[in-house]
């Protein structure tokens, strides 16, 4: 087994380091050749997840600044494996000194122990949410696949605490990714609070797909929102994933919930709502593609806790250290990787999905390069 670092079928992305090793990566295998691409397509996303932007992420003072080591040659990939390294520049292995045999609440070091029976106790190691930014590079790169198709994802900040956004304000531009100024505020003053008491905020993410043609995912195992689900809830920090109406589905029935067919202005068939979040049967409707993932609070808090170390002792935990109030803003970009990674993905299988396609490429496609 490959611990899980390995995700998608056709747009594959491998993941490697530790929050306190050298670096962290990922290896892109299945990116066409052709694509324009270079560290600028990287780097806005790359600023979205960094350390040290607010009052509300950790005081971690890391550039993030990825280098593509192979996959590309004159600004354009090759078709060969896409390597990108982001080298860890600040990281204070000594703050966690005092817990290398303690178990902290609400991490992974318990489990980890008992899988391995060896951990890296540093800032949690490949377990900390550190890992998320070789993520986040290799989603910036199925976005630069995807813009070629007019497919964008938008992930932002629905509600930190019981603090929700009413109305999506587009224009609304702050440090929680929140689009509406007046939850902005509520969850700021809400965040501050907590922070006075050495405690820490939950959330959800929201995030909207546009430009999915229809016809992506598979009917059985492989449906387009079982691939978002496994995306998304593979993040550490993840809790919970529904998708269009989610769980309100449950109250509701089966005439509110059903999207009925009309056909628009050029003839096409659209539907009038919207319940299932744009995928129908696993496969995608054409339909805005709808998803909200639920952020656990930071398990990293400097209130007292009761745990035990690995020989069984009862201990007293203060977690020292820098670490984040609230995840859920720099979770947001996360989000929106991950869903660009299965969408590039599916679209990439979808190419096989008819023999009609696969004449358009090698019957066509082979007359226009002789």
């Amino acid at each position: 087994m490959a611990a899980g670092s390995c995700f998608g079928e056709n747009f594959r992305v491998t993941t490697f380091g530790e929050s306190h090793g050298k670096a962290l990566g990922c290896v892109i295998d299945g990116c066409p050749a052709g694509l324009p691409l270079s560290e600028d397509d990287l780097v806005p996303y790359m600023a979205r997840r960094k350390p040290g932007q607010s009052e509300f992420t950790t005081a971690r003072n890391e550039s993030d600044a990825p280098e593509i080591l192979s996959g590309v040659f004159e600004g354009k990939t090759t078709g060969a494996p896409i390597a990108i390294v982001i080298c860890n520049r600040d990281q204070r292995s000594k703050d966690y000194s005092d817990i290398a045999d303690i178990y902290r609440p609400g991490h992974a070091d318990y489990t980890f122990d008992k899988k391995f029976r060896i951990r890296d106790y540093r800032g949690g190691g490949r377990s900390s949410g550190r890992e998320t930014a070789a993520r986040v590079a290799a989603g910036a790169v199925a976005a630069k696949l995807l813009s070629h198709f007019d497919i964008r994802a938008k992930a932002y900040t629905r509600s930190i605490g019981s603090v929700s956004i009413n109305n999506y304000d587009a224009d609304e531009v702050n440090n929680l990714y929140m689009p509406e100024h007046e939850a902005y505020e509520k969850a700021s003053e809400y965040i501050q609070d907590l922070i006075k008491k050495g405690d820490s905020a939950g959330g959800i993410v929201e995030c909207v797909i546009k430009g999915v043609p229809a016809g992506l995912g598979d009917p059985v195992f492989y449906k387009l929102d079982a691939m978002l689900a496994h995306a998304v809830m593979s993040i550490g920090a993840v809790k919970g994933v529904e998708i269009g109406d989610g769980f309100n589905v449950s109250d509701t029935t089966g005439s509110q919930n059903n999207d009925a067919f009309i056909t628009d202005t050029n003839g096409n068939s659209i539907k009038a709502t919207n319940h299932s979040g744009g995928i129908l049967g696993g496969i995608s409707d054409g339909s805005d593609i709808i998803f909200r993932c639920a952020i656990k609070p930071t398990p990293s808090i400097s209130m007292p806790q009761q745990t035990v170390d690995k020989y069984g002792n009862q201990k007293e935990i203060i977690i020292k250290g820098r670490h984040d109030p609230v995840i859920v803003p720099r979770a947001v970009v996360v989000v929106e990787a991950m869903a660009n990674i299965v969408i590039a993905d599916a679209m990439l299988g979808h190419m096989c999905d008819k023999i009609d396609f696969m004449k358009e490429v090698f019957q066509n496609g082979s007359s226009k390069n002789s």
